[in-house]
Formats: C-alpha cells, sequence, structure tokens
C-alpha cells in the first residue's frame, strides 16, 4: 500500500470516527471496516488481526 493510499484511509477513518460510526467502507477495496470506536464498544479483541485494533493484536495496523 502506497503513503497516499494509508493517508485516504487514515483520513476517511478518522472522520467516521469523529462521527461515531461503527465502520466505514474501504475507499480502495470496497469492503467494509470496522472502526477503531467499534472495537472499543465491544470491549475486547476479536484476534482477528483487525486493521484498527485498539488492543495492539494487528503489527501491519495503519
Amino acid at each position: 500500500m502506497t503513503e497516499k493510499e494509508k493517508n485516504i484511509i487514515i483520513e476517511v477513518h478518522e472522520r467516521t470516527c469523529r462521527e461515531g460510526k461503527e465502520f466505514y467502507r474501504d475507499p480502495l477495496t470496497g469492503n467494509l471496516v470496522f472502526t477503531k470506536t467499534k472495537h472499543l464498544r465491544r470491549g475486547y479483541c476479536c484476534k482477528n488481526r483487525c486493521r484498527h485494533c485498539p488492543y495492539g493484536y494487528n503489527p501491519d495496523a495503519l
């Protein structure tokens, strides 16, 4: 993933979290992605290497 693509995803994720939403559609793939907000509301790590895992489980997280 290029730096430009990472920046786009970070921007979309931050905006979605500010809006209090739990997921967004990835602008590159069209897949649904859980936000950090969703993970925190759930209250635990599911160990699925989620992109925005606030629990530190995904070493490849943005």
